[in-house]
């Protein structure tokens, strides 16, 4: 199914500091493409294009993955219009929205098998959509963004690619992470208070690797991205609301700090007081203005700031 959409965005300033107008394109939105050679529809993707650009034959890549607590949540809203609409309209990027096999389905690493191969598949077929191989984002809200850090954290660590798909000798080498609100360390979650007990039997984290993560803490830990930070990985962006009651603040904040340690680069953006969700103008905001100085040159690499919301 293939549907036009077109967005008027305001985009951020090469600085960062402040917005002005800028052009719109019509967008092409093309859906359910099978990323894993099955006829699951939670191993399916849908990619937007931008139409009427000129210039390099070839663009960024920006893969949204959602949220859901691994459990729920559908592709789709990477679709809402402050998502992958607003970067795409730039006229700059593509952009993805993936589906993944949900807990319910299937225990941990499917889900990163799953991202893996969509990776895979979208490299596979750059030609086709004009993508640029070497210039690729991900960006997920809580169990998205876990598995955006996942992504960008483990590129080569062969018990997390899986065998999914018909492309199995392209890289799943990721360029840039924009990370909101993700578990980083599914064994210290409940060193911090919120609402949810994680080292229940019944949390989301306990449900994605099959049993209490404290009493599968082997598989806790290769779940869990503060395990594979390593001083080759890529930039990542972080952002969390310092009173999340879902996924406590500090989740970002253990990460931070080991990116720093290996000398990755990092900017955690802290939103106080901050819940599960990340405001609408920070996609003009922040990850347009990172996406563009990574892929583009553009502007300055984001700081470390508390943001009053």
């Amino acid at each position: 199914m293939i549907t036009k959409i077109t967005y008027l965005f305001i985009i951020a300033h090469l600085s960062g500091i402040y917005a002005r107008a800028a052009p719109k394109f019509e967008t092409l939105l093309i859906k359910d493409l099978p990323y894993a050679d099955s006829n699951n529809p939670k191993q399916e993707l849908d990619l937007l294009l931008p139409l009427g650009t000129t210039g390099n034959s070839t663009k960024p890549l920006v893969v949204w993955i959602h949220g859901g607590g691994w459990k729920s949540g559908d592709r789709k809203s990477g679709m809402r219009s402050n998502r992958l609409p607003q970067i795409v309209s730039t006229g700059k990027f593509i952009g993805a929205s993936i589906s993944y096999r949900l807990s319910g389905q299937s225990r941990w690493p499917a889900q990163i098998h799953d991202c893996k191969a969509a990776i895979r598949w979208l490299r596979g077929n750059a030609l086709k959509y004009g993508i640029d191989t070497e210039r690729i984002a991900v960006w997920g809200s809580s169990a998205g963004g876990h598995l955006a850090a996942m992504l960008g954290l483990t590129s080569g660590v062969q018990e997390l690619e899986g065998g999914i798909g018909n492309h199995r000798m392209q890289s799943t080498r990721i360029h840039a992470v924009v990370n909101y609100y993700g578990p980083s360390s599914f064994l210290t979650m409940d060193d911090f208070p919120g609402k949810i007990i994680h080292n229940s039997s019944h949390s989301p984290e306990s449900m994605l690797i099959g049993g209490p993560v404290q009493k599968r803490k082997k598989i806790a830990r290769q779940a869990s991205p503060i395990s594979h930070v390593s001083p080759d990985d890529c930039p990542h962006l972080l952002f969390h609301g310092i009173q999340d009651p879902l996924v406590p603040s500090n989740q970002s904040e253990i990460l931070r700090q080991s990116l720093a340690k290996n000398r990755v680069a990092h900017a955690l953006i802290s939103v106080r007081p901050g819940k599960h969700s990340m405001p609408s103008s920070f996609t003009n905001q922040f990850v347009l203005p990172f996406l563009l100085h990574q892929f583009f040159g553009v502007g300055d690499f984001p700081k470390d700031q508390v943001i009053q919301n």
